[in-house]
């Protein structure tokens, strides 16, 4: 079943068709969209895309080309469809599976945007957040570390890669591995968000702030998270 969302963030409004095992648009998705720098010409891979809203931002900032994947089993005819409302389907290419794995080998980016699923698995699942379950691994950095590692060739001489991260996740192990693969790693921004009150009373949210995987703070009676956008480049 699909249905529209309507995008108010960098370049919107803009209508984009979600289904049921669509990744929607997320305040992580309006950050990074935000601190997008992308120069005319410019080849970028959209890492975890879901409706491809950051693919489409790209291309209307100037790409040449992007390549935008995603393990949504339908993020080709969904993609396909809002990149063509939105006039740039000549310039991104969609496709379906994990990480880079469905790119040539020879594909390189001048930008990767990395914003694949960042949370623990067990609290992905009980926020609902995202349709296809699971998240990314049991401490939230598997996957994103996973990424940086393959990303890294990737990434074309002087590129850069922006890269989400949160207080909901073992965001430190994420910092540190950035680190140990590139030679830059920079804070462009960051939010504090508050916590759905359903997923701030879980027993998962619990667990995993008693064992020190994810950081929550309080403010009056909210509880709070905070995301992270970084500028990564230079490989190590």
């Amino acid at each position: 079943m699909s249905e529209d969302f309507l995008w108010k963030g960098r370049l919107g409004p803009m209508n984009l068709l979600v289904s049921d095992t669509t990744f929607r648009p997320s305040t992580i998705s309006t950050l990074i969209a935000r601190e997008l720098r992308i120069q005319e010409g410019e080849v970028a891979i959209d890492v975890g895309c879901g409706s491809g809203v950051l693919a489409i931002i790209a291309a209307k900032l100037g790409a040449r080309h992007v390549h935008a994947i995603d393990k949504s089993p339908d993020v080709i005819e969904v993609g396909r469809a809002n990149a063509e409302a939105n006039d740039v389907a000549d310039r991104i290419t969609f496709y379906q599976g994990d990480l880079f794995e469905p790119l040539a080998d020879d594909v390189r980016a001048d930008v990767i945007i990395g914003d694949v699923s960042g949370i623990p698995d067990t609290l992905a699942d009980e926020s609902g957040w995202f349709p296809t379950r699971g998240g990314g691994g049991t401490r939230g950095s598997e996957l994103p570390i996973r990424m940086l590692e393959e990303a890294r060739r990737r990434l074309s001489t002087g590129g850069r890669l922006f890269l989400p991260t949160g207080s909901l996740q073992d965001e430190s192990s994420i910092i540190d591995a950035a680190r140990r693969l590139y030679t830059r790693v920079r804070k462009l921004t960051e939010r504090a968000i508050p916590l759905p009150g359903k997923l701030a009373t879980s027993q998962a949210l619990s667990d995993l702030v008693e064992r020190g995987v994810v950081r929550i703070s309080t403010r009056g009676s909210r509880s709070i998270w905070e995301a992270r956008v970084w500028e990564v480049s230079g490989v190590a």
